[in-house]
């Protein structure tokens, strides 16, 4: 169970969606919760991660020695993607 206060203009922005569409006030904050919930899990683990790096606690392996270990060619033009060689 989930009780939230929402500043005024949010509540009546979403009574109005409520009573236009049929569904519920519940409907709409559990959809905008489920909607957003996976980008803010991935912010938590990136913060984590860029705390665990400043702090010394992550290895960190270069882009050149990901190419060579995994056998990925690796693009000239500085972009980020990294493609299978065709055997």
């Amino acid at each position: 169970m989930l009780a939230i206060r929402l500043p005024p203009n949010i509540e009546r922005r979403l009574e109005r969606l409520a009573r236009r569409s049929g569904r519920t006030k519940t409907y709409y904050a559990r959809e905008a919760i489920l909607r957003h919930l996976e980008d803010l899990e991935d912010i938590a683990d990136a913060e984590k991660a860029l705390s665990d790096y400043r702090a010394g606690r992550t290895k960190t392996v270069s882009l050149e020695e990901l190419v060579k270990k995994y056998g990925l060619d690796h693009q000239d033009s500085g972009a980020s993607a990294a493609h299978p060689r065709e055997t």
